[in-house]
């Protein structure tokens, strides 16, 4: 019989409605910044620990959130933390979603005279949540990796729409409420009510017909590994080592300078960064193909020094490097060039990783290549605490 078809796109859908789920709680949190440092953490306390709290959120955050995420999605890779791939989804999902129950309820509370104890549950929450998240995500990069090309694409074009709709959520709870507070409920249970979509279409892949047939080829390739032998993690990384580099470099110096050198490039428009819109060039064109696009990947480190010659002004830093690149329609085609390079390639790199190995390490495959992507926004991250210093 011929195999069953993707009817109305119904499960490519699910799977970008994934790809915005994965990364909402980074997305959400990172996005109310204001909400946290001028309303929460900017409350009645007069005491340095409070002022602290509130200058270093974000650095606060970004570690809170990306080691227990690096961590987590490699344990995925090797353990089965909450079973097969289905219950470690499900289940990362419910996580998720009571963690932003408690977001809500710390929202409706007076904190203003506890500051520091807000300061540290929110801090905690982070934690768990991008442990459950780093599963979820590492979880849907195995499951869609025996799927066809642009099912992954699907997956990241998700992750990539996901930071703009946080965005547009943040604006429109910000104009429609009048007070901080309520504000913050209700962009926080968009969140929830994003959450449950994501649940409830993943109870109901199941009933369509081409998830059942890719679900029962990825099952017969994984019962054909456990009968043949112990799943060959090295022999699967080494034979896909080029393409887990490329996205490992991808997102390394994509973190290396936005948002954080970026937002401190003082030109007429800096916060110009078109990013999400391009990831839909690699479902039609996938050029270079899988053994040449390291080159390109590897030239792209020539956008970290091309960001230090802009008008880039660290607060409290001292430049002693020369501004080379003062003309803001050049530091816009960088952006550009640089955000449409990140989302291209990261697509086809993402893509082309499970077709690199065997059919049934395929899975594997795929959670490598999300490991690898975490692990390059990690060191991006680490990274872009150095440019200050490099200038």
């Amino acid at each position: 019989m011929e195999p069953p078809k993707d009817k109305w796109n119904i499960v490519l859908l699910i799977f970008i409605l994934h790809g915005i789920g994965t990364l909402m709680p980074w997305n959400m949190f990172i996005t109310a910044k204001s909400y946290y440092v001028g309303y929460k953490l900017g409350g009645s306390e007069n005491s340095t620990s409070v002022s602290n709290y509130a200058a270093n959120f974000l650095q606060y955050h970004g570690f809170a959130a990306q080691i227990p995420n690096v961590v987590f999605n490699w344990l995925n890779v090797f353990l089965n933390l909450g079973g097969d791939l289905k219950k470690r989804m499900s289940l990362s999902i419910l996580v998720e979603l009571a963690l932003f129950v408690l977001t809500v309820v710390m929202a409706m509370i007076d904190s203003s005279n506890c500051s520091g104890a807000f300061f540290w549950i929110t801090m905690i929450t982070v934690v768990i949540l991008n442990m459950a998240g780093a599963v979820y995500q590492n979880s849907i990069y195995g499951m869609v990796a025996t799927f066809p090309f642009r099912y992954t694409g699907g997956v990241i074009l998700g992750c990539n729409i996901c930071g703009l709709l946080v965005s547009l959520i943040s604006i429109s709870s910000n104009y429609i409420f009048s007070t901080t507070r309520t504000a913050a409920i209700y962009y926080f249970i968009t969140a929830m009510i994003v959450l449950v979509l994501c649940f409830d279409t993943f109870l109901g892949l199941p009933l369509n017909k081409f998830f059942i047939y890719k679900e029962l080829s990825r099952k017969a390739d994984d019962n054909e590994n456990v009968k043949n032998s112990d799943i060959p993690y090295w022999s699967i990384f080494k034979t896909a080592s080029i393409q887990l580099l490329n996205v490992f470099m991808i997102f390394f110096v994509t973190l290396a300078v936005f948002p954080a050198v970026n937002s401190d490039i003082k030109a007429s428009s800096a916060d110009f960064f078109i990013k999400d819109p391009v990831i839909l060039t690699s479902y039609w064109i996938q050029w270079p193909g899988s053994k040449y696009l390291i080159i390109p990947v590897v030239l792209r480190l020539i956008f970290i020094p091309l960001y230090l010659f802009c008008n880039y002004l660290p607060m409290n830093v001292d430049r002693r490097l020369p501004v080379i690149i003062k003309n803001d329609w050049i530091y816009w085609i960088i952006g550009v060039l640089m955000a449409y390079t990140s989302g291209y390639y990261s697509a086809l790199a993402m893509m082309y990783t499970p077709q690199t190995v065997e059919q049934n390490f395929q899975v594997k495959a795929g959670m490598f290549a999300g490991a690898m992507l975490i692990s390059g926004i990690f060191c991006g991250i680490l990274f872009s605490f150095l440019a200050p210093y490099l200038v």
